[in-house]
C-alpha cells in the first residue's frame, strides 16, 4: 500500500435493533469460527505489542469523547475478541479490508452480551510513526466515524492487527446497552452505498 496514494483508508457499519439475549457462551468454539485461515502467507505482529496499541485507542477516543462531554466507553475484553480476529483476517488477506460478516459478529457477541445497537469503524494505515493517532484522527474527520464515536454506545472492543508488510489494521465496535424496556424486536439489514476502497467509505446496516 502506497501511503502516498491511499493513505488512511476507513469505514464504519451500523446496526440497531432489539437483539437482546443473554445466553452462555462458549467462547472457544464460537471464536474459532472467526479465526484467520491457519497457514496464511501473511505474518502478523507480536499480539503483545497490539494489544499496547488496542490500549491506546481506547485512551484516545474516551478522551475524544470526554472533550465532547460523552461519558467514556467500558473496554470488553469478550467484545476485543471479536475485533481483533476480524483486524486479522484483514491484515492476513482471509478477507478484504470491509465489513465482512459484521452481523454475523455482533449477533455471536449478543448471545452473551444484551445489547440495543452496535456500530463498527474501521481503518488500515502503513508507514506512519504513531499508527493509532492517524487512525483516530482519521475517524474524527469523518462525519460517519466520528458519529459512531460519539454515539450514545456504554461498551466498546477494538482489536489491531499488523502484517509482515507493516500495514495496520483496525476494527473497533461499540455497543449500546439495553434499557429496562427495551423489547426483542426483529433486527432487518438494509445494505446502502456499498463500501469500497476510498478515503472515507462506510457501510449503513440499518433496522
Amino acid at each position: 500500500m502506497n501511503k502516498n496514494v491511499v493513505g488512511i483508508i476507513l469505514g464504519l457499519s451500523m446496526l440497531s435493533g432489539g437483539l437482546a439475549s443473554c445466553q452462555s457462551l462458549d467462547t472457544q468454539s464460537n471464536v474459532s469460527s472467526f479465526s484467520a485461515t491457519e497457514g496464511a502467507e501473511t505474518a502478523l505482529a507480536d499480539p503483545s505489542s497490539v494489544a499496547e496499541l488496542e490500549q491506546v485507542i481506547y485512551r484516545q477516543v474516551n478522551q475524544y469523547r470526554q472533550s465532547r462531554k460523552l461519558p467514556p466507553l467500558k473496554l470488553n475484553s469478550y467484545v476485543s475478541q471479536y475485533a481483533r480476529i476480524h483486524s486479522e483476517q484483514m491484515a492476513s488477506g482471509t478477507v478484504d479490508f470491509s465489513h465482512d460478516g459484521f452481523a454475523k459478529r455482533v449477533k455471536a457477541i449478543g448471545e452473551t452480551i444484551s445489547y440495543q445497537q452496535a456500530a463498527e469503524n474501521i481503518a488500515v494505515n502503513k508507514g506512519y510513526q504513531e499508527p493509532t493517532k492517524v487512525a483516530v484522527d482519521g475517524w474524527i474527520k469523518s462525519s460517519g466515524h466520528r458519529k459512531n464515536m460519539e454515539g450514545k454506545f456504554d461498551v466498546t472492543g477494538i482489536g489491531i492487527a499488523k502484517n509482515a508488510d507493516g500495514e495496520y489494521y483496525f476494527t473497533q465496535i461499540f455497543l449500546k446497552e439495553p434499557s429496562p424496556a427495551a423489547s426483542n424486536l426483529p433486527v432487518k439489514l438494509d445494505e446502502q452505498n456499498p463500501l469500497t476502497k476510498s478515503v472515507a467509505s462506510s457501510l449503513m446496516i440499518l433496522s
